[in-house]
């Protein structure tokens, strides 16, 4: 692990946001470990030197010609907007239709075609949702430069359609819910993110 992904980690541990229990993820899949970005980025000195390490890390992959971050709400709202604020740029948000889940833009957000674009999410598990967004993104024209995110929980697995980086990798054990030895053993499962169960 690399000096600033253990730094990462560390502030998590510090802020009472490295928790270990057992935990429905936003995926839907079970895990012993669950990181809660909103501990950590309640701090506005915090988010902002987080923004600003993504930012950094966004312009040796994507160059300087982003010209947009978008995130899913809720959980990439803090930290997108933050990147956003390094980058320069204009900060919009994608959110789940109550009826579809599909993902869209909505409260009239709009995209120029062409433009290049940076996908933020706090932390990504499967990738799913920072998939989603980059759809969107493309459907709308926008060209995706890149994905980012604070912590990838897949070991650098995710698949989100465009490069990626994070600023800590692990590499945590999840569970299909009808395979989890968690439950298997009758302990409760809890599910503290934002998306409800």
């Amino acid at each position: 692990m690399t000096p600033q992904a253990e730094s990462i980690l560390e502030l998590f541990r510090s802020r009472g946001a490295y928790l270990e229990g057992h935990f429905r993820l936003t995926s839907g899949l079970h895990s012993s470990q669950y990181l809660q970005c909103a501990l950590v980025l309640q701090y506005p000195e915090v988010a902002e030197k987080l923004g600003q390490k993504l930012a950094a890390e966004f312009g040796r992959i994507a160059g300087a010609n982003i010209q947009l971050v978008v995130s899913p709400a809720l959980g990439g709202l803090i930290i997108g907007h933050e990147v956003a604020r390094a980058l320069g740029t204009p900060f919009l948000f994608t959110e789940r239709d109550p009826a579809s889940k599909k993902m869209m833009l909505r409260r009239g957000f709009q995209i120029a075609p062409g433009r290049n674009a940076v996908v933020v999410e706090d932390v990504i598990t499967t990738g799913g949702s920072t998939h989603d967004v980059v759809e969107v993104l493309r459907e709308a024209g926008a060209h995706v430069a890149a994905a980012g995110s604070i912590i990838d929980r897949s070991g650098g697995q995710a698949e989100v359609g465009v490069p990626r980086i994070a600023l800590a990798t692990l590499a945590v054990a999840t569970y299909d819910p009808e395979a989890c030895p968690l439950c298997a053993q009758g302990i409760p499962v809890v599910k503290p993110g934002s998306r409800p169960s």
